[in-house]
Order: C-alpha cells, then sequence, then structure tokens
C-alpha cells in the first residue's frame, strides 16, 4: 500500500472578474467561496490547474 499525497489548497482571492476559464477551474478543484479549502490528490493535472490560478490560490 503507498501512501496517497494530498494538497488542501485554499481560496485566498474572489474569481469574480477574472477569465471565464479561471473560475472554471476555481470550481474544478471544488472551491467554493473566499477561504474555502479543499483536499485534493497530488496529480499532474491538479498541479497544473493550481498553477493556472496559483494568484487566486494558496497551499495550506
Amino acid at each position: 500500500m503507498t501512501k496517497e499525497t494530498k494538497l488542501k489548497v485554499q481560496l485566498i482571492r474572489s474569481p469574480i472578474g477574472t477569465k471565464e476559464s479561471h473560475r472554471a477551474t476555481v470550481r474544478g478543484l471544488g472551491l467554493r467561496g473566499i477561504n474555502s479549502v479543499s483536499e485534493l490528490q497530488d496529480t499532474p493535472a491538479v498541479r497544473g490547474m493550481i498553477n493556472k490560478i496559483s494568484y487566486l490560490v494558496k497551499i495550506v
């Protein structure tokens, strides 16, 4: 059994006024309101999504 690595991501800025694709990425990560936290598996796809909206989120 291998331990799955997880990332905790917190939304720290509002996606209002950002590109539609960036808002969709925020929702795709499971983030709703400001300060909401989502725990996700550490995969290249998730890393890419976080990198795309790095100015809106923080890894906790």
